[in-house]
């Protein structure tokens, strides 16, 4: 993959060519044209203000109606003419900027243009070909075609990973009748891989490795929370009437897989050419890893005030995990199973299995 350096470095370059795109023909010609449009604007306030004094002045009889009507067409005639002064400088304005851009004094900045998940940086938005293209999603940058194609077919490609759905523990073999609520509960993951091609003249069987950062939530039903008795962490019923109450790990780990791809090479000028990541795939394997840190977050109201009590500590979780992980899906979206083969307390009598259910991104 490029260096993450580099790709903010376009990305800022995205910025500053977006900043300059002010000094087209078009943005200078809308400009005026704002111009133009507060001027009439400001003068007709002033109009308004001035015409509501004249309105004062009739009423307390200060003045006649003829007197009245008078004032308002001497006053709108003025008002006018102002406008049309001021306005015919930025006629002029705008006269020189035509003139300008007919002469090929105004150089138009390199254009951008964004095609889905991608920027594509170049003088033509005529084609993806034209032009640097940044993948936003998998964070990779392309500078034309030819480069974004030997880039996927080579033996080792890279993918940004995200993967999120439900999370729960399985305790004594079972999941039903959890302790925790079923959709409240909750995993994320997200991290980089590699994907090795194993066989030369064969797209089929791959194999998958990277780092990823886990995080397993956990929402105990019924106004429970975790409390830590000696080498035992057992939920316990709060005294406090509690808003939400939450148990989250953090980890880091390696997941490992073989993956078979169903992708189709392609033959282009004269060259197979394989893709990855263009059609059914599935992944099974398994991943480990250590515990970065572990939180309980409790949150509930006292005296009308909103309270959030967030406590770190180890809560006799175990500090390494391993398990079981498979996937099955098409081109960059998976369903996604984890199961923790290690149960998630270290010395607690009941056993209890972290597993994930969700949906896994592979940006390639």
């Amino acid at each position: 993959m490029r260096s993450f350096t580099i790709y903010l470095a376009l990305l800022l370059c995205l910025f500053v060519s977006k900043l300059s795109a002010q000094q087209t023909f078009e943005s200078k010609a809308k400009a005026i044209a704002d111009k133009i449009e507060k001027v009439t604007k400001d003068e007709k306030e002033a109009l308004k203000i001035e015409v509501e004094e004249v309105n004062v002045q009739l009423e307390k009889g200060k003045i006649t109606t003829e007197q009245a009507n008078e004032k308002k067409r001497n006053l709108a005639q003025a008002r006018a003419t102002i406008i049309e002064n001021k306005i015919a400088v930025f006629q002029q304005e705008l006269n020189d900027l035509v003139q300008a851009k007919v002469d090929g004094k105004i150089e138009e900045p390199i254009s951008t243009k964004r095609y889905g998940t991608s920027i594509v940086i170049g003088k033509s938005n005529d084609s993806i070909t034209n032009g640097t293209e940044i993948n936003i999603t998998s964070m990779k940058v392309y500078r034309n075609q030819k480069d974004k194609e030997e880039q996927q077919q080579k033996r080792t490609t890279s993918q940004f990973v995200f993967a999120a759905g439900v999370n729960n523990l399985i305790t004594d073999g079972k999941i039903e009748n959890s302790d925790f609520r079923y959709w409240g509960s909750h995993f994320y993951e997200w991290g980089l891989t590699y994907n090795t091609r194993l066989l030369d003249k064969n797209n089929l069987l791959h194999f998958k490795y990277g780092l990823s950062v886990m995080y397993n939530n956990l929402r105990p039903t019924d106004n429970r929370s975790f409390v830590v008795e000696g080498n035992q962490t057992a939920l316990e019923t709060n005294a406090i009437n509690l808003k939400d109450s939450r148990f989250r790990n953090v980890y880091l780990v390696a997941p490992l897989h073989f993956e078979l791809d169903f992708s189709k090479s392609k033959i282009k000028d004269g060259k197979q050419l394989f893709r990855s990541h263009e059609s059914v795939r599935i992944g099974f394997g398994g991943y480990a890893g250590i515990r970065v840190k572990s939180k309980q977050i409790l949150k509930y109201e006292d005296d009308n005030h909103k309270i959030t009590e967030k406590t770190k500590g180890d809560f006799n979780v175990n500090n390494f995990i391993y398990g079981l992980s498979a996937y099955v899906g098409h081109r960059a979206t998976s369903l996604y199973l984890k199961y923790d083969l290690n149960p998630i307390f270290k010395d607690n009598t009941i056993k209890q299995n972290n597993v994930s259910l969700g949906i896994r991104f592979d940006f390639n």
